[in-house]
């Protein structure tokens, strides 16, 4: 147990700090613009590119993986947005954003931090694969599902919807360096030294940076209530979603360990804060899924606790199915 707690208690203290030094400092929100640029521009795709582009080629075609890690996405996502629906009386925007908040895990700033600490470097190929895809699911959903709606001014042409999905996805700097970083392992190109270098120090800061903002935006997004739909958020997304992605990678079978435990970990991580965002974007449900960002990162310091800690002592089998 110890050598878990050694491996959360880094990574979630720095959430800790975040939070207790924004409660101290009390900078407004506005205040952590240009790290996030940082964060999300820079660091993030630097420690992807530098991963990927030293990865050997045949590791990243695993698309049975691709298919498991991603349709377990969509599951939960489908399974609460009925929930959802059958709960509002058929509010489509509202259900769409209650389904992310089950489903879009916090898989860009703390994802690739945990799962390289937990896992090694052999994780980054999975991590990849599960953000890019995971990524491009809720890039598609989100625009479609809100269109389909009509409502907020938010109906668009097919050929209009199309564009808007292709530009999120082929815009976004995380997918951008995962495909010049794959691009880059398929040529077998090593930056100069000194690029190489620079490279090396944003790659470096980029998980202590992402996990302090994630804390000082917690701490500047208080919680006035608790949905109730949080009965039904929080255990999907903590329990249901990384149980259904263990059954769907043993079942299509024969991963490597760190693959299947890298593809749990990922899809038992809390609410991403991209989800607020989307809420925000939309005028829908903003407060609530604020509530479910701070609740469900508070309850994973339990959940992703008690994973690591089957994962590292041999209590959950990589395949179920050998």
């Amino acid at each position: 147990m110890a050598n878990v707690i050694g491996l959360v208690l880094p990574f979630f203290g720095l959430i800790l700090l975040g939070f207790i030094t924004a409660r101290i400092t009390r900078q407004p929100l506005d205040a952590l613009g240009w790290m996030n640029t940082f964060i999300v521009y820079v660091a993030l795709p630097a420690l992807f590119f530098n991963l990927l582009s030293r990865t050997p080629v045949e590791q990243l075609a695993q698309w049975r993986f691709v298919v498991g890690a991603t349709f377990g996405t969509y599951i939960i996502y489908s399974l609460m947005f009925v929930i959802a629906v059958v709960r509002s009386g058929g509010n489509i925007e509202e259900s769409t954003i209650k389904g992310l908040s089950a489903a879009y895990g916090n898989i860009g700033y703390m994802g690739p931090g945990l799962a390289l600490l937990a896992f090694g470097e052999d994780a980054v190929v999975p991590v990849a694969l599960v953000f890019c895809f995971d990524n491009t699911l809720h890039f598609i959903m989100a625009p479609l599902m809100m269109a389909l709606s009509g409502r907020n001014g938010t109906r668009m042409s097919p050929a209009e919807l199309a564009l808007d999905v292709a530009r999120r996805i082929f815009t976004h700097p995380f997918i951008l360096a995962t495909i010049v970083g794959v691009g880059a392992a398929l040529v077998s190109f090593e930056p100069p030294a000194a690029v190489q270098t620079l490279l090396n120090y944003l790659a470096n800061a980029a998980a202590p940076c992402a996990l302090f903002v994630m804390g000082v935006t917690l701490a500047l997004r208080p919680l006035r209530r608790v949905p109730m739909d949080m009965v039904f958020i929080v255990p999907l997304k903590l329990v249901v979603h990384p149980v259904i992605v263990y059954l769907l990678l043993s079942w299509l079978g024969n991963f490597p360990p760190t693959w299947v435990y890298s593809g749990v970990l990922l899809a038992a991580l809390p609410t991403a804060t991209n989800v607020f965002v989307i809420a925000q974007q939309y005028g829908v449900w903003i407060e609530r899924a604020s509530a479910s960002v701070l609740i469900t990162t508070t309850t994973s310091v339990v959940t992703v606790t008690a994973l690591l800690y089957a994962m590292t002592n041999g209590l959950l089998p990589p395949d179920l199915f050998p």
